[in-house]
């Protein structure tokens, strides 16, 4: 089998259409359904499956993708083999991360692998979504709650970078503001920022009202951190933000105070495919991610 057609079922699954992998290639949707067509008639047992408008992986195909993975991870071994004699590979690592882990890291890993060494992006996706874009970077940072399905380890490798605790935002004259702690049972009534449905923070202010006995009231949507702490200063609202991405925020009339009696934790990962973690020097920039993440969590 064509390692070549083999990713490309793999980038299907990964990207969902057709048409998503061949622009993600730089080819047109005609030649990818050629291709595949080809690997098809190579196996015995349906690969695809219409859904609708969308061909998607069936059961075999997926395992064939997953098969491909390992083809592709030896491959890069192989070239990697050969790049050991090279002095410098000059190709950056690719490194994702939603908004507030970039704001914490991408700095401190500049400063610890060089500007050279890493091409950055920031993407704020919902958790479902994570996973997808291995398919673009080599490294992706994520997040989810404690409660949250498992990241899918039969397409991602994942490293944890740290369990970061979910504290209460408040305006610094906020009457709750002097208590080392809050019961969910004193937040009732409060106005909330929540982030959008679908991102994995959302699910949080449930957990709290389910303890505290009372719906939560939502005043405002907003998934990034500095604005949302804009309107908290303001006194319009409280939010939960996370206790070490955010603590840089907690100045200037806002404070960040646990919830007593519950344990509101996210987890902060490294997803990456086989493949990636191949290249030596995406596991030095995921070392040092790792070597960061250690001094920020302490």
């Amino acid at each position: 089998m064509d390692p070549m057609r083999l990713r490309l079922l793999r980038e299907l699954g990964d990207r969902g259409s057709v048409t998503a992998v061949a622009a993600a290639l730089h080819v047109s949707a005609s030649a990818v359904s050629q291709q595949l067509a080809i690997l098809q008639a190579d196996v015995p047992v349906p690969l695809t499956v219409k859904q609708g408008r969308t061909l998607v992986l069936t059961d075999a195909g997926r395992a064939l993708a997953a098969a491909g993975m390992r083809v592709e991870e030896a491959l890069v071994l192989a070239r990697e083999s050969v790049g050991a004699y090279l002095a410098h590979d000059p190709t950056p690592v690719r490194v994702s991360a939603f908004h507030s882990a970039g704001v914490a890291l991408f700095g401190p890993l500049l400063a610890a692998v060089g500007g050279d060494a890493v091409a950055f992006a920031d993407a704020d996706v919902a958790r479902e979504d994570f996973a997808g874009l291995t398919a673009d970077h080599d490294l992706v940072i994520a997040h989810r709650l404690a409660h949250d399905p498992p990241w899918p380890r039969e397409r991602v490798r994942v490293t944890p970078l740290f369990a970061e605790p979910l504290d209460v935002a408040l305006p610094a004259a906020h009457p709750l503001a002097a208590r080392d702690a809050i019961t969910p049972a004193e937040l009732r009534g409060q106005t909330w920022i929540s982030t959008h449905d679908g991102f994995p923070l959302a699910g949080v202010l449930h957990a709290i009202a389910a303890v505290g006995g009372e719906p939560p009231v939502i005043g405002h949507r907003v998934n990034e951190f500095f604005v949302a702490a804009q309107i908290v200063r303001a006194g319009a609202a409280i939010a939960i933000m996370p206790r070490y991405t955010a603590r840089a925020l907690a100045t200037e009339g806002m404070v960040l105070r646990p919830v007593a009696g519950l344990a509101l934790v996210r987890h902060v990962d490294v997803l990456a495919r086989p493949d990636a973690l191949a290249r030596a020097a995406v596991r030095r920039v995921l070392g040092a991610l790792a070597d960061i993440a250690a001094d920020l969590a302490r």
